[in-house]
């Protein structure tokens, strides 16, 4: 919750500031490149330590970002040190992701492993309904980004207490000499499944030219005349369609047709995409986008499920790091690609 509030926050204040759509662009640079640099590292750290305290030391150094950009609003600092404080915050979240998408496998057992992914996907949508109309409202209300930085910092304090509560099993830990080849073993698992590499490239092309969320501050701002109230309903909008959908696979057996589920979310996902960009209506926009997470959420749920039933434990961190790159780099590349074009 407190980390979709803060990505509400930092949108609104630099394009606020700037007013350019390219500024909301280097932001996902900013928070990728750690990604890109650390992920298949990370990913081999989480298959040799304790998975649990990987996820601690990151969040720590996630929190330590929310508390320097409360700073930077709070002066009103530099732009660039805006920038440098996401990539220090970027660096944490590249080491703590591949981990914590490893210990869930620890904590659910096999059999309701499927059922898991769609409840966590659900409770993860939950925050994201109400960690961005909270940031607008706090926003919106204050007139200042710094409040919603303040309590980012104090969710990611509640964040490692939380996690410290949880027991998982025993890790497989791997015991190989840290060489290339080992690094490089999540990637070959990778390519030689080719289920789960099918999976990962479709939703990897499907959404390459469909990232939107970085530039909601410009419609928002200057297309929907919105404010920042609208803006937290824009950035939650896709996390109620998730939340609905996943509620919904929750109660239903597990689908059978996993492919076909796949391929028409894929297709849904870009109609969606396409109605949003050429809509001027706020109601209209929000149906958009709506959709547009519910059809994300199937992809979600059949990829995640696919990566971790069929990924040995032992190995578990470093393909979990692949599939990492492979989200976050779909996202926040093509976001910032895209924000160079004008209005």
């Amino acid at each position: 919750m407190g980390v979709l509030m803060q990505d509400v926050a930092v949108g609104w204040q630099l394009y606020d500031r700037t007013h350019s759509a390219f500024a909301l662009g280097l932001t996902g640079l900013a928070s990728v490149a750690p990604t890109i640099l650390l992920a298949i590292p990370a990913g081999t750290l989480a298959d040799r330590y304790d998975r649990r305290r990987i996820v601690r030391i990151g969040r720590m150094l996630a929190g330590a970002m929310s508390v320097w950009l409360a700073l930077l609003s709070y002066t009103n600092g530099p732009i660039w040190m805006i920038y440098a404080a996401l990539f220090f915050g970027g660096v944490g979240i590249a080491i703590l992701s591949p981990a914590q998408s490893a210990l869930l496998a620890q904590v659910v057992p096999t059999d309701a492993f499927a059922n898991g992914v769609t409840w966590n996907s659900t409770a993860f949508q939950v925050a994201a309904v109400t960690g961005p109309a909270f940031a607008g409202f706090l926003i919106g209300v204050t007139g200042t980004s710094t409040i919603v930085y303040v309590v980012t910092a104090t969710m990611a304090v509640v964040y490692i207490t939380l996690i410290t509560l949880v027991h998982p099993r025993g890790q497989s830990r791997t015991r190989e000499p840290v060489t290339r080849e080992m690094l490089a073993a999540g990637i070959r698992f990778v390519f030689n499944d080719q289920l789960i590499l099918a999976a990962i490239t479709l939703d990897l092309f499907a959404v390459l030219f469909g990232g939107a969320t970085t530039l909601l501050p410009v419609f928002a701002k200057d297309i929907l005349h919105v404010g920042a109230h609208g803006l937290g309903w824009l950035r939650a909008a896709p996390s109620v369609g998730a939340m609905l959908t996943a509620l919904s696979v929750a109660h239903r057996k597990p689908m059978q047709r996993a492919g076909r589920s796949l391929l028409l979310a894929v297709v849904g996902f870009g109609i969606a995409t396409v109605v949003f960009g050429l809509s001027r209506s706020f109601l209209l926009s929000l149906v958009a986008l709506f959709a547009l997470g519910a059809f994300d959420s199937i992809s979600v749920i059949v990829r995640s499920s696919l990566l971790q039933l069929r990924t040995p434990d032992v190995m578990r961190g470093r393909v979990s790091a692949v599939n990492g790159i492979s989200s976050i780099c779909r996202m926040s590349w093509v976001d910032s690609s895209r924000a160079r074009w004008p209005r």
